[in-house]
């Protein structure tokens, strides 16, 4: 597979799995100026000028292909695209998965497809351009900084087409890119669309309660009453990382990740080795938040961090107390960013609840190229309501925030 637009410099082509892939070498494109070391340690060489992203690195994509949780049997079959420079090396590359379902992305599209192939038409497979199971935002076109970053970006995005096109699917979805590739994707015919997510921006709080006080009087009394009553039944609340994680911690936590997906989704997504992989090698990228009662771990969430982020990612629990979810999935991870100066906490898919618990509404990005004219056309008009909608409610949300108007008190 060629680009057009770099026929003489560039040569695009797919691997089957990240083990195809030097590791150096992606990393370098997805992101440029860090290196990831043993057990997920981050350094920048000093040339960086975008924050680390972890679920784009090598180790991250690669543990869930080698844990068997993406692979043709789930239905995430690889077909990464990566563009080899002549230099050596690559000029950019995509992690792209050919799918035969719709699970697992956080951005929906079974209605498209059952109104698809009510008329007769054939929407699997089609291409998936995403981290999977992962609904955070980050680089999906990977090219370095530089002069030529928008020509690669945009031969990546023809490429995501052209292999559209090779492997028959109907359509190719990029799910969680930045703002930046949306618009360079929806320039180049992809449908845009918007949703959004509740994510937590640290202002230089030094303290958890400096971050309280910017808070209504009385909201900042729900959430110092909620916590206070969270822990009320003998719970003991710990955060660990790095070599601090052992099986013993994974093996409970995978405990509450199996009943949360079962109920959420029907069959959890990820497997026990995928934690244990996760931990041998990104365990410095790791926040385990574990609640214990009575020497018993009874509630979990897992975070993890890039270099300004930490992104929420997954509760579960065997025992319920009120409160306890709000305080181990988001007031501990505003602790942690606090105390480690991250600028922002990424709490992950839907819930309205954490904007109570100061999280904000702010947009999350996806573009969709649908081969078939009618569908296209379709999915179109539906996505211009939709947008409209979603700026409407993430409007209406923030007027509706817990954080006090105009610098003033209020009860």
């Amino acid at each position: 597979m060629t680009s057009p637009e770099s026929r003489d410099t560039v040569r695009l082509s797919i691997a089957a799995a990240m083990a195809d892939i030097d590791k150096a070498a992606w990393d370098a494109v997805a992101n440029p100026g860090w290196t990831v070391g043993p057990g997920g340690a981050i350094a920048s060489d000093g040339t960086a000028t975008e924050a680390f992203n972890p679920f784009v690195c090598h180790d991250f994509l690669a543990i869930l292909e080698e844990a068997g949780t993406v692979s043709a049997r789930t239905g995430w079959m690889p077909r990464h695209l990566v563009l080899d420079a002549p230099e050596g090396g690559l000029a950019g590359a995509v992690p792209v998965y050919l799918k035969s379902h719709s699970q697992g992305e956080f951005v929906f599209d079974h209605g498209w497809a059952d109104a698809y192939e009510r008329a007769g038409g054939r929407y699997y497979p089609k291409l998936q351009v995403s981290v999977p199971f992962t609904p955070a935002t980050g680089p999906r076109l990977l090219a370095a900084p530089g002069p030529g970053r928008e020509a690669v970006r945009a031969a990546l995005a023809e490429g995501i087409v052209a292999l559209a096109r090779e492997t028959g699917a109907s359509s190719a979805h990029v799910t969680f890119p930045t703002e930046a590739e949306w618009r360079l994707l929806t320039d180049r015919g992809f449908l845009p669309r918007t949703d959004r997510q509740f994510h937590w921006f640290n202002e230089g709080f030094s303290t958890f309660d400096d971050f309280l006080a910017t808070f209504a009087s009385r909201k900042r009394k729900q959430v110092k009453r909620e916590r206070r009553e969270a822990v009320a039944p003998g719970i003991d609340i710990e955060r660990l990382t790095g070599s601090a994680l052992t099986e013993a911690h994974w093996d409970a936590f995978f405990k509450f990740y199996t009943d949360t997906g079962a109920r959420k989704w029907g069959r959890p997504y990820l497997n026990r080795r995928f934690f244990s992989l996760l931990g041998e090698r990104l365990g410095e990228r790791v926040v385990l938040v574990l609640a214990q009662r009575e020497g018993r771990t009874i509630a979990g969430a897992l975070n993890i961090a890039g270099s300004d982020t930490l992104y929420g990612r997954y509760w579960g629990s065997i025992e319920e107390h009120p409160f306890l979810h709000f305080e181990v999935c988001y007031h501990q991870a505003v602790e942690h960013a606090i105390a480690y100066g991250l600028a922002r906490v990424e709490a992950g898919a839907q819930g309205g609840h954490k904007l109570a618990r100061g999280y904000r509404a702010v947009p999350t990005y996806s573009a969709h190229h649908i081969a078939h004219r009618g569908l296209r056309d379709a999915v179109a008009n539906y996505l211009e309501r939709e947008r409209a909608m979603v700026a409407a409610e993430t409007e209406y949300l923030a007027e509706h925030a817990p954080f006090r108007k105009g610098g003033g008190e209020e009860e």
